[in-house]
């Protein structure tokens, strides 16, 4: 079984999709990247799709479910790399991705959740990271 890799830069995962998503290695994504927030404590997850051609209902959901489980796990999830064809399909689909902020690219992703994690610390009176002052 193929094996998604997840990559930690910073205080985020990155998974890049290049595989076709069969429902044991969905799985089996979704339990290794819960176990990375886990360990990293990390609190950002970016999900790269640009390799994907098409995205079904399936993919949508296994998407969607990974978005809530690292939620519950205090991390956000950016999608990045859609497709304008994808895009249009999850929409015919009738899939919203509820809890799933996208981007067009890795580098617009990883913005998106710092100005998120920097407005957590304004809405907490902190001036910065807390976790990095810590570490100081």
């Amino acid at each position: 079984m193929e094996r998604v890799p997840i990559l930690k830069i910073g205080d985020i995962l990155l998974v890049s999709i290049q595989v076709d998503m069969s429902d044991q290695t969905a799985i089996q994504l979704q339990e290794d990247l819960a176990e990375r927030i886990v360990a990293t404590g990390c609190h950002g997850v970016i999900i790269d799709i640009t390799a994907l051609d098409i995205v079904d209902s399936f993919v949508g959901r296994m998407l969607s479910t990974i978005a809530s489980i690292s939620k519950v796990l205090d991390a956000e999830t950016v999608v990045v790399g859609m497709r304008p064809a994808v895009a249009i399909t999850l929409v015919e689909l009738g899939l919203s991705l509820n809890g799933i902020r996208t981007a067009l690219n890795v580098e617009r992703g990883m913005e998106l959740i710092a100005a998120s994690r920097s407005d957590e610390w304004d809405e907490m009176g902190v001036d910065e990271d807390p976790e990095t002052t810590a570490r100081s």
